[in-house]
């Protein structure tokens, strides 16, 4: 097995939100930022002493406009084919995000105003359509995308054979990254039960640090711990039908 290190490439801000390089015998890039910040992934990459022409593959995580914005861009400048996970083909197909943003809470309430998130990105079609757990070894890194559905319907992880979580946003630092370290939920689910129940699964694999599409690196642990305290407040809501799922 070849260990692979994961390296954060920022999109915007500081870590508000964050592609991520997987370096293993070649290397991977998960996810791919706003619309229009291609050639800023890509000459990010470039610093950290990686041809981008040597990507081997481009993964999706989920149908978010600053998970797959600039996918296509990417592509045109790497060559390096999309992977993306078949349930989210509407959004990757028409360049939209499904609408009405579900928020999680106050910060996704105020986000949903935010005329940047109702753009439309570049669309595109993925060469490798996800279907179930996919192996990563073809593309140059020991690990596999998994399905986690709950943030979008189509979401996915990667989780490489010695630990690294890549979660997308399965979970997320609190205020978009402002506080580090402090697991919360990112600021719009459409099934919150079932994005703790995918949460909970890779917990259950034993990860050794999971990165986060919105701030730096959590701590399995307190994830797991903070997971527990959101098990029962999303079932006291639940109970009064104030918990709102996209169906």
């Amino acid at each position: 097995m070849s260990p692979t290190e994961v390296v954060a490439i920022p999109v915007l801000g500081r870590h508000t939100v964050n592609a991520h390089l997987l370096l293993g015998r070649h290397p991977v890039l998960v996810d791919a930022g706003i619309p229009g910040t291609g050639r800023l992934i890509h000459d990010r990459i470039a610093a950290h002493g990686v041809d981008p022409q040597d990507l081997r593959l481009i993964v999706v995580t989920h149908g978010h406009i600053d998970h797959f914005g600039s996918a296509a861009e990417l592509r045109r400048l790497t060559g390096a084919p999309i992977a993306g996970h078949a349930a989210d083909l509407g959004p990757y197909r028409t360049g939209r995000v499904r609408e009405p943003y579900l928020p999680t809470g106050p910060m996704g309430r105020l986000m949903a105003r935010n005329p940047k998130l109702h753009v439309r990105a570049e669309p595109f079609e993925p060469d490798l359509l996800v279907h179930g757990e996919t192996s990563l070894a073809d593309h140059g890194v020991d690990g596999r995308i998994v399905p986690t559905p709950g943030h979008t319907a189509g979401s996915v992880s990667v989780l490489t054979d010695d630990g690294e979580l890549v979660a997308g946003d399965l979970l997320a630092n609190s205020f978009m990254g402002l506080i580090e370290g402090r697991p919360a939920n990112p600021p719009f689910h459409d099934d919150p039960l079932g994005n703790l129940a995918s949460l909970r699964a890779m917990l259950a694999l034993g990860p050794t640090r999971l990165h986060v599409g919105h701030g730096t690196p959590l701590d399995p642990a307190r994830a797991a711990r903070w997971a527990e305290r959101e098990q029962r407040r999303l079932e006291r809501l639940a109970a009064r039908g104030r918990l709102r799922t996209r169906s």
